[in-house]
């Protein structure tokens, strides 16, 4: 009877371990969820072997394929359709400029966008798995190694801030998308295609936010190691016993290790998201000069219904990968922080007392300096506040560009009237 209860007492405390060890990525579930709705990222169930049979979990994901299949045969079929239109629209102001070719390489890069999504799925699906089990591994270690020191504060923080940072702004893209582009499609685009068309703007966006979401949770270790770091130099203040400092030494070592754990898991969400964000930030740009390309064709046009709209569709398209910009700043400025903390325990009487901490301490300096915290595209641009900086100087560079050899072809078909109120943009 006594081996039964410390079984099942032995099968609880695993099952809380394993609920221990997978916070973060329990309270990212429902977000990873939203985005395999999206056929943006494989469901998070496929990597959790203990929830399905092998056999089972086979068929879900040969299912999952074919679904993810279908989605991107839409994408195609919309691109074309909006083509279509596009040429429409074109004949229909008389245009014989680069629009017509500046529309066809927006389409035509919206359709490699959702090909190249699907390509990175397929072939970093066992990529993620390990990125899950990193996460999964470094959460659970770090809590562990907090332990001797009070353990990590805020147990529910993690929720409010993905919450904050990732779902309000999940809300309000869903929200206002369609009231920005579903008008400015134009009348050559039938009501069911322009819900098709909607959805896959939405999809395209969405992949910003599931980079946010992994972005998000690189910043929570950050803070934990940060936090166990800052309350080892509490504990160093008046420490004077040698077991004692030798146990902080360790702690500290064991700190250092985690952090270059992290800074590894970074480096292998860089390969995981090099070909979706770098497509995002480049359809982004596309479609703001394709926007406001029609907006000073239409400048003229005393019937113009889009005028507003194309301004609040600018907006989204900044805002989200400003988004993933500043998360991705505010991880690297915590990260950076952590040399400011290591010169404060260095400046501690017992730095200098104690030889094996002042070389931990040196050897932890050394290694934050050749392990800088990096959030790139496969090394073609940095994604951070610097580069949404470069970003809005480069659409304001070719916006400038683009009025001045329109501005003498515009001139000439001001004259013409534009009946019917059909005007439009057509960047779906």
């Amino acid at each position: 009877m006594s081996c039964r209860r410390r079984a099942v007492a032995s099968s609880h405390v695993q099952f809380l371990a394993m609920e221990g060890r997978r916070c973060l990525l329990s309270a990212a579930r429902p977000y990873l969820q939203i985005f395999s709705v999206f056929a943006l990222t494989p469901p998070p169930n496929f990597f959790d072997r203990t929830g399905y049979r092998r056999c089972m979990r086979r068929y879900l994901i040969v299912g999952y394929a074919l679904y993810s299949l279908l989605i991107l045969g839409i994408v195609i079929l919309m691109s074309y359709v909006n083509v279509v239109a596009l040429n429409e629209e074109i004949r229909e102001f008389h245009l014989e400029d680069f629009t017509k070719a500046m529309g066809r390489v927006q389409k035509f890069v919206l359709a490699t966008m959702g090909i190249a999504n699907h390509l990175n799925m397929l072939l970093n699906f066992r990529r993620l798995g390990h990125i899950y089990e990193d996460i999964a591994d470094l959460e659970m270690e770090i809590n562990e190694a907090s332990q001797c020191f009070g353990g990590q504060p805020g147990a529910n923080s993690f929720r409010y801030r993905l919450a904050i940072s990732c779902g309000l702004w999940l809300v309000v893209l869903v929200a206002l998308m369609p009231r920005f582009t579903i008008q400015a499609m134009g009348p050559w685009v039938t009501f069911p295609n322009k819900i098709l068309s909607e959805l896959i703007l939405i999809m395209l966006q969405l992949k910003c936010l599931e980079y946010c979401v992994f972005v998000v949770m690189v910043y929570e270790l950050v803070l934990r190691l940060r936090h166990t770091l800052r309350q080892l130099q509490v504990e160093l203040v008046d420490c004077n016993q040698r077991d004692m400092l030798q146990a902080l030494c360790v702690a500290l070592r064991r700190n250092q290790q985690l952090l270059g754990r992290v800074w590894r898991l970074v480096g292998e969400l860089e390969i995981y998201f090099t070909l979706p964000m770098m497509f995002l930030f480049l359809f982004n740009g596309l479609t703001i000069l394709h926007v406001l390309n029609w907006a000073y064709i239409n400048q003229f046009n005393p019937d113009d219904c889009c005028r507003y709209v194309r301004i609040g569709n600018c907006m989204l398209l900044l805002i989200n990968p400003l988004m993933a910009c500043s998360l991705s700043q505010r991880c690297i400025n915590a990260y950076n922080s952590f040399p400011r903390t290591l010169h404060h325990i260095r400046c501690l009487p017992v730095a200098s007392n104690y030889p094996i901490l002042s070389m931990g301490l040196r050897e932890y300096c050394l290694q934050l300096q050749h392990l800088r915290l990096l959030f790139t595209c496969g090394g073609f641009f940095d994604i951070n506040l610097k580069n949404f900086g470069g970003l809005i100087v480069t659409i304001l560079g070719y916006t400038i560009i683009l009025v001045q050899f329109k501005f003498q072809a515009v001139a000439e078909q001001s004259v013409l009237f534009i009946p019917n109120n059909k005007s439009s943009t057509n960047y779906a």
